[in-house]
């Protein structure tokens, strides 16, 4: 009994320690920092991982040559004989586009839905003898290639008669808002912006109450307007962010509508306390319907574009207009095609995989889990490095990229954060074989720097971060030849 009574004992002994062995080694396993505040939403990031969304102008405008209709157009005029949505699906899917947003109604007040609030709208028009659906076959054709839809319905409304009266217009504006919420499920953004009539600047729309209802139908909707509360525009309509472009912001600072916020727009805030990022927004055309009169853009302007919209943090949000058939014309298509296929050649092969990346220091050791190896891996949010954190003294953090055969070739520089974790930031600088070449501010979800001639040669690109909240959490670089690039402007 009483050797029993010992091996139970050491038994027991034996388990205890191990359960303190196992507890040691669980306590040693390195954690990720800590947040900085704000963070965005699951929606948000989604919206960030998509860069390129389609914007598609469509309306009697295109029919009357108009950029601004009256709202005193003729809806019979409206007639897309040949309106295939199933085509702009096709275009979209081809440049990679996971998200088109249709004007549902623009400033002249003309619906693409058979609203049952007025008759401005497909209803009064020859086409399909007022029976069809612009909107529905729009979502039906997004639908089946797997695209995600969005809607811009334009508070102001040059044909309706209650503009003008605060309490009649906005009941107007929102039941046009329920019904094509309730009537077209899954919608992933809508837009909003402050137009408003000149001769009616005193006029009210009830944002909050519109914002409400959006996500009382559709809670995972992002709402895109000057103020958010989701996404907000960037302050004008070129498709450039500024070279310090935060996604925080102030939205107790901003006013639907205000000429005097564009700037704040276009940096966004280090101080600021909301999750706004950017949205720029720009045509593939000098107008943003169709006329028979324009061309798209260069390929050269659409890639300037990319860089200083996708390339500082921001999402681009490339207007494509149909045609009076009812098209996406063949010249548009096949811009935005070259477009795509140039991106694509671009960032393909990223040179820094091939190469030694050394870093400053590292959580947790060579084992934490936190090491550089992160930086060159497909996982652009939840896989990141992570320097060692110092409370006693500020350690400078660094990352170097060293070529392993020779000299690196390349003319553009990515990084990118892990915002899941917040913006972190505030200043950087880039060396080439000890040379200074760029010094930035901000990075966020991704930062893109071209540089200066045809191509750099060097055997070392160090990039050294100066300032940040908190210690720079790094989930992606890159190092890239870009062969559409033949300039001796400044770095962008």
């Amino acid at each position: 009994m009483a050797k029993f009574n010992c091996s139970f004992f050491l038994f027991i002994t034996l388990l205890l320690q191990l359960n303190n062995l196992c507890s040691s080694l669980l306590e040693q396993v390195p954690t990720p920092p800590l947040p900085i505040l704000p963070l965005p939403t699951y929606s948000q990031l989604k919206w960030q991982q998509r860069e390129i969304i389609m914007f598609l102008h469509f309306g009697v405008n295109t029919f009357s040559d108009r950029e601004h209709g009256t709202g005193h157009e003729n809806p019979s005029i409206f007639n897309p004989i040949g309106l295939n949505t199933t085509q702009w699906a096709s275009v979209a899917e081809e440049a990679g586009m996971s998200l088109m947003i249709l004007t549902a109604k623009h400033h002249d007040g003309f619906c693409l839905w058979p609203s049952k609030y007025t008759k401005h709208s497909v209803i009064s028009s020859t086409w399909q003898n007022g029976k069809g659906d612009v909107v529905q076959e729009f979502v039906n054709a997004a639908t089946h290639k797997g695209i995600d839809v969005g809607f811009y319905l334009s508070p102001w409304d040059r044909h309706d008669s209650r503009y003008g009266h605060d309490l009649l217009y906005n009941e107007y504006y929102l039941a046009q808002l329920q019904e094509l919420l309730k009537k077209y499920p899954n919608v992933r953004e809508i837009w909003f912006d402050g137009f408003k009539d000149p001769e009616a600047q005193n006029v009210s729309y009830y944002f909050s109450d519109w914002f409400s209802m959006v996500k009382e139908l559709q809670s995972s909707i992002n709402i895109f307007s000057d103020a958010g509360s989701d996404v907000r525009w960037v302050g004008n309509e070129k498709g450039i962010a500024g070279d310090t472009c935060w996604s925080t912001i102030n939205r107790s600072s901003l006013t639907i509508g205000s000429p005097d916020i564009k700037q704040y727009l276009n940096t966004g805030d280090p101080r600021g306390t909301d999750w706004l990022p950017a949205e720029c927004d720009v045509s593939i055309r000098r107008g943003w319907f169709w006329h028979k009169s324009e061309s798209p853009k260069k390929l050269s302007e659409l890639l300037d574009i990319y860089y200083t919209s996708v390339g500082r943090n921001c999402v681009l949000i490339l207007n494509i207009p149909p045609n009076t058939t009812g098209l996406i014309s063949e010249n548009d298509a096949h811009r935005l095609k070259e477009f795509r296929t140039a991106i694509n050649t671009i960032f393909h092969n990223n040179i820094a995989e091939g190469c030694y990346v050394k870093v400053s220091s590292q959580r947790g050791g060579k084992e934490g889990g936190f090491g550089p190896e992160n930086m060159l891996d497909s996982d652009h949010l939840g896989s990141y490095w992570a320097p060692r954190e110092d409370d006693k003294e500020k350690e400078d953090h660094w990352v170097e990229i060293w070529g392993n055969d020779g000299d690196l070739r390349f003319n553009v520089i990515r990084i990118q954060e892990a915002i899941g974790f917040g913006q972190r930031i505030k200043s950087y600088e880039i060396y080439v074989d000890g040379r200074l070449i760029i010094q930035g501010t901000t990075v966020g979800y991704k930062r893109l720097h071209r540089l200066d001639g045809d191509v750099v040669k060097a055997r070392v690109v160090r990039i050294r971060f100066i300032e940040a909240g908190g210690v720079p959490l790094i989930s992606s670089i890159g190092l890239y030849f870009d062969p559409f690039w033949y300039s001796g402007f400044n770095a962008t």
